[in-house]
């Protein structure tokens, strides 16, 4: 049999807008995604005549990427990487040196002698500190700089013993480098290897802002905001500055759409339509229910809405790349993706499978970020007799199939339970109604000037962002500060007005969070290194955890000396981390039992002598890490897992304090797409 497939790859780029209220970015992740990702992905792709692809450019990042035309005067963490150490207070030595170790350990820091000697230091002098911040960003250089820019090949040879010049030399060359990658981007779409689409200006959840009754559209069980108002000439004005920001960038109106979290209903998509948008793209789950079935063949097609084109994504074959293909050899990935896509293929019509995901986050847990992944899947591609690879702007001219209706949801359900339900994220949404209410009826004159700036902090609070920090479904440690962020947002809308802010927007709207809140599910695949302290945030990023800090007072039970719990899992091991007061329990004869209640199997670490066990892998230091490897288990798909310790014949502790962990070994994670 012939198969036929068209295969159209979609990859989303975006960073959060990092600025403060002076333009500064406070954070340094455009800048090192973009000497490692933004321009490798496209030009690994290049390598390979005839192979197509569509990347998605959010307006922040696309503002952010043009700022580094003064990057010490934009950026504040390169403000601070380019003076000489000695120069820097001792608390903004210690950020510096703290995010020069914010790597993967495995991908990024091992492969570096230098930078892997120096990444176990608790103090550096000066001199020190100075191979490590070369080192840190030589670590974050991606391919196309390490292959063809003879300033990082000689600071890679040259291994340590950096200067001040050394560093000034490495920021000009990346400066220059990060300029260069939008025109690279308008390079590419003018020679048709990609195609180009972006997303509405501040991320917003364009339904909701169009008619809250969306919410309760895509799930009946959802409470809606009091008193909510359409805020459709926000939702209008969103995209009509992004297309305006994608034009003055590229020279031309955009084609398509990402919508923010894949967040579609009938309205939104006449705002695309109205603004000369051809095609847009979504989750889906959309298309399911909008069919009112899950046949997987009625996924492989572009379909019409009214005049415009759209693709849903494929869960399963995105999540492939996005999360599990990390843990494979790059050979037996790309075995493994095309066989998957075999069956798609069709003798009898052309097939179109979506497959859109994060174009920037995964690759850093790819060996050499991703290289040899990509290579090896486009050289099979290009040689592929049977896949074709097309960009959006192809498929939008594709025979299309008619859709007659559009349900309303995001990529997270097919609903909007993400951003509104909870209390806290309906009294949000309140108090922003309230504030347009105020507005609208306010009898003084306002000025232009005041005017546009009224409209800035009401486009920036509309940000899925803020809603989807608030209630208990995410955690996080920054809650509040996400919290007064949002609020302050409103607070200037008064104050340009000259009016005292209502006294509802000078409290938190987070005060009392349920129990439920001390514990968050894994999002993603995880593998830490075991080594009893976290040397880098992005080994457990994606991990579930369990805050016992907040049981204490809560379920009234006596304070032990471990405070939170880590954990998660990859196709290996299950991986737990227990943080608090550990040191003691290491200085004692302190012994952790483990229980697998299903086997009835219990095991015992000596906390004072880790690493060496018949079967399990362990470390303490700063916490305790412990690695599980799966054949313990037995084949068992969900496992419960108690731990006590115990110091002779008194138990210290029991974890978690709730009861047992109940642990998925064959956990979908197809809901945290990287986004």
């Amino acid at each position: 049999m012939k198969r036929r497939l068209n295969l159209s790859f979609f990859w989303h780029m975006h960073q959060p807008d990092y600025r403060d209220s002076d333009g500064v970015m406070k954070m340094p992740w455009v800048f090192l995604h973009a000497i490692k990702d933004y321009y490798d992905m496209p030009w690994i792709l290049s390598k390979y005549p005839g192979l197509k692809a569509t990347f998605n450019l959010t307006p922040p990042l696309i503002e952010q990427l043009k700022l580094y035309d003064n990057p010490v005067e934009n950026d504040y963490f390169l403000s601070l990487w380019s003076q000489h150490p000695s120069k820097l207070s001792s608390q903004k030595k210690k950020w510096v040196i703290k995010t020069c170790k914010s790597c993967n350990y495995d991908t990024m820091v091992e492969p570096m002698a230098r930078y892997r000697e120096l990444y176990h230091h608790d103090s550096m002098d000066d001199l020190q500190i100075i191979d490590l911040e070369v080192q840190f960003m030589l670590a974050w250089c991606g391919n196309y700089l390490r292959q063809n820019n003879h300033v990082i090949q000689q600071l890679i040879h040259k291994g340590r013993l950096y200067s001040q010049d050394d560093k000034s030399e490495l920021l000009s060359t990346l400066s220059d480098f990060v300029l260069s990658i939008l025109p690279y981007y308008a390079s590419l779409l003018d020679n048709g290897t990609i195609s180009l689409s972006t997303t509405p200006y501040n991320h917003p959840i364009l339904p909701l802002l169009i008619d809250m009754k969306n919410a309760e559209i895509a799930n009946e069980y959802t409470k809606l905001p009091n008193n909510p108002i359409s805020l459709k000439d926000d939702a209008y004005e969103q995209v009509r500055r992004s297309a305006e920001l994608y034009e003055e960038t590229f020279g031309l109106k955009p084609s398509g759409f990402w919508p923010a979290e894949g967040a579609v209903d009938e309205l939104s998509l006449n705002i695309y339509k109205k603004l000369g948008i051809k095609w847009i793209a979504t989750d889906e789950a959309i298309l399911f229910k909008s069919l009112q079935n899950s046949d997987r063949n009625s996924l492989y097609s572009i379909y019409d809405f009214n005049g415009l084109a759209i693709g849903f994504r494929d869960h399963g074959l995105s999540d492939l790349i996005g999360f599990d293909y990390r843990f494979k050899d790059h050979n037996d990935a790309v075995d493994h993706f095309m066989e998957a896509m075999k069956p798609i293929a069709s003798s009898e019509t052309n097939k179109t499978a979506f497959v859109i995901l994060d174009g920037e986050n995964a690759w850093e847990y790819y060996k050499e970020n991703g290289y040899p992944f990509f290579s090896t899947l486009y050289q099979r591609l290009s040689e592929s007799k049977w896949c074709k690879t097309v960009t959006m702007d192809e498929v939008s001219d594709y025979k299309k199939t008619i859709l007659d209706n559009l349900s309303p949801g995001s990529w997270i359900n097919g609903d909007f339970s993400t951003w509104v339900g909870h209390y806290e994220k309906n009294r949000a949404w309140e108090l922003l109604f309230q504030t347009r209410r105020d507005v609208d009826n306010y009898d003084g004159k306002i000025d232009e000037d005041i005017a546009e700036k009224i409209k800035f902090h009401f486009l920036a609070a509309e940000c899925s962002d803020w809603y989807w920090w608030y209630g208990d479904d995410h955690v996080t440690d920054f809650a509040l500060e996400f919290d007064a962020l949002f609020r302050q947002h409103l607070i200037e809308i008064y104050k340009l007005l000259d009016i005292y802010p209502p006294a509802d927007l000078l409290e938190a709207i987070i005060k009392n969070r349920s129990t439920a809140s001390f514990m968050v599910r894994p999002q993603m695949p995880i593998r830490p290194h075991i080594e009893g302290k976290t040397s880098s945030f992005f080994e457990w990023i994606g991990c579930g955890s369990i805050d016992e800090s907040r049981l204490f007072s809560s379920m009234d039970r006596k304070r032990g000396p471990i405070s939170r719990i880590k954990y998660g899992q990859n196709e290996e091991a299950v991986y737990i981390a227990f943080e608090g007061d550990v040191a003691p329990l290491s200085e004692t004869d302190c012994i952790l039992k483990i229980t697998i209640e299903e086997l009835s199997k219990n095991y015992s670490l000596d906390l004072s002598e880790a690493d060496s066990h018949s079967e399990i892998i362990y470390a303490v230091n700063e916490t305790i890490e412990i690695m599980l490897p799966l054949d313990l288990f037995g084949g068992l798909k969900t496992v419960h897992l108690r731990f006590e310790i115990v110091d002779g014949k008194s138990i210290v502790q029991t974890l978690p304090g709730y009861g047992a962990l109940e642990i998925m070994l064959d956990e979908d994670y197809s809901r945290s797409w990287f986004i």
